[in-house]
């Protein structure tokens, strides 16, 4: 996937944060000349542009790169309630906007939907179940776009655990498609690795992972309650 256009240059701490949490792959342009120079060689996927700081300078982008012969889309806007009026004069010049300050989770969403809706871009494979997020490409976990540590073996266990909600699995299932069938560890080592595992997720978090007792270990809800 080649990078999203992000202005201004620098970006916001909190567009970067979030953008490296999607694993988006993205590079901060300062006005239309920078992103002539820094274009990829396939065109830029799309653009994230601030109208906060510089409403000028973000329009005049915006006008530049839908101009083009090829224009770059889709185009996303974040913006301040004071700008929204401005927005009905300009609506040829964006795909859709987010108002700031926003959340993680909700500007994921309309990148997403944008890049579906305009069949452009691809996202990277990923496990979503309420606040949780696994990239299966980058092995990074978030919670509440916040970030996870996990060591190999704790990721592989809660992509397993997520990829399958709301089933019960026993210890040594887990440690057989998990581990492998030649592990000959115990069952002891899921009960460590569930314990880290909800320790990291936290206090909030750590119910996502149920033990369902003289059985095993639930992921979610069932559907049955």
């Amino acid at each position: 996937m080649e990078p999203l256009l992000v202005y201004p240059d620098p970006a916001p701490p909190e567009l970067a944060r979030a953008l490296d949490l999607g694993s988006y792959t993205w590079k901060a342009v300062s006005d239309e000349h920078g992103a002539a120079a820094a274009e990829p060689e396939d065109g830029w996927s799309g653009a994230v542009v601030v109208v906060d700081t510089d409403p000028d300078g973000a329009f005049s982008l915006c006008r530049a790169l839908r101009k083009r012969d090829v224009p770059v889309s889709p185009l996303l806007l974040l913006v301040t309630g004071t700008h929204l009026p401005d927005l009905e004069l300009r609506d040829n010049l964006f795909d859709d906007f987010c108002l700031t300050p926003f959340h993680p989770t909700e500007l994921e969403a309309r990148l997403r939907h944008l890049f579906w809706r305009t069949g452009t871009g691809s996202r990277p494979e990923l496990v979503e179940y309420g606040p949780l997020v696994l990239n299966l490409e980058t092995y990074q976990a978030a919670i509440d776009a916040h970030p996870v540590d996990l060591t190999y073996m704790e990721y592989e266990l809660l992509k397993f655990l997520a990829q399958h909600p709301g089933r019960v699995f026993t210890r040594e299932t887990l440690l057989s498609r998990v581990w492998g069938y030649e592990y000959y560890g115990g069952a002891r080592t899921v009960d460590v690795h569930i314990r880290r595992l909800r320790a990291k997720l936290g206090e909030e978090h750590a119910g996502l992972i149920s033990t369902v007792r003289s059985v095993g270990y639930r992921f979610g809800q069932s559907r049955w309650g």
